[in-house]
């Protein structure tokens, strides 16, 4: 287990998803940004214009590395190639956080191009923690665990979510991520309470909170089936769902993400000013 200082040193401030057609605009005018996340997948090459935008970034900016191509939750052992290139990149890079998904998405030689989900099970679990301990060796620092979206529940689980995540922590140090749109599809999905799951997470070991976009749909019942799609903005249900959050967190770093359909700049300046605005709650 890794010591737990070297964890997320990200400010309590709004960050965003950074895309490089957004470059100009941040370096020209960032207020209120406060740090920027980068998918560790598109930066995992040798050179290139996005590396030299990035480390112009990186002298400017707190950074984020999240990556989603682990499978943290995989049967199988992680792979030694990708860790490789995992931990080349945050060793030159020195993020202020790193994090990935509690979900996998790799089978035997196939990938699967989805973040799916996991009974909560004690075999899950040993499973889950030993990977997280041989990422966190690897990487030479704590990771950040996020909760997934969820679209059906399993039979076989005997742990519920949040009680699964409390205790990865406690075996492995790693931090947790609380994405709040997760959380708020997931229990539409599966028609549990937002706030009791809220109510219920350890806060104590959260180090970002995200929020971002989903789709509406319906099941072949006529219920409502919400799709994490991170293409729109954030509903006023989710903005909701953070002010209880940070009512019980205190402030966090904040991500807006957006990664279909990504708009024109100003259409995130509004949603970041908006996290802003959020944070300034509870920091007043």
């Amino acid at each position: 287990m890794l010591d737990a200082a070297r964890s997320s040193h990200l400010p309590a401030r709004p960050g965003v998803g950074y895309k490089t057609r957004h470059y100009r605009a941040i370096m020209a005018n960032p207020d209120p940004l406060g740090w920027l996340e980068i998918h560790a997948e598109n930066y995992m090459g040798d050179g290139g214009r996005p590396l030299a935008q990035l480390r112009h970034l990186a002298e400017r900016f707190p950074i984020s590395v999240h990556g989603v191509g682990l499978s943290i939750g995989g049967e199988g052992d992680l792979d030694a190639d990708h860790l490789a290139r995992l931990r080349h990149l945050v060793t030159w890079l020195n993020p202020a956080s790193f994090s990935e998904h509690l979900a996998w998405s790799t089978h035997d030689s196939h990938f699967f191009n989805d973040l799916l989900p996991l009974p909560y099970t004690p075999m899950t679990l040993t499973r889950v923690a030993a990977h997280i301990d041989q990422v966190q060796e690897a990487v030479g620092r704590r990771m950040l665990l996020e909760n997934p979206s969820s679209y059906l529940a399993f039979t076989e689980s005997t742990m519920s979510e949040t009680d699964f995540l409390r205790e990865l922590s406690r075996r492995t140090g790693c931090g947790l991520l609380l994405d709040v749109n997760n959380v708020f599809v997931s229990a539409t999905n599966l028609k549990t309470s937002p706030q009791a799951y809220i109510d219920d997470f350890p806060l104590e070991a959260v180090g970002e909170i995200h929020l971002g976009g989903h789709d509406e749909d319906e099941d072949e019942t006529g219920a409502p089936l919400l799709i994490d799609s991170h293409g729109k903005p954030v509903v006023d249900p989710v903005w909701a769902l953070l002010d209880y959050t940070l009512a019980k967190s205190g402030p966090k770093p904040l991500l807006i993400e957006w990664d279909t359909d990504v708009p024109d700049w100003p259409v995130l300046a509004v949603e970041i000013a908006r996290a802003d605005c959020a944070l300034a709650q509870v920091t007043s």
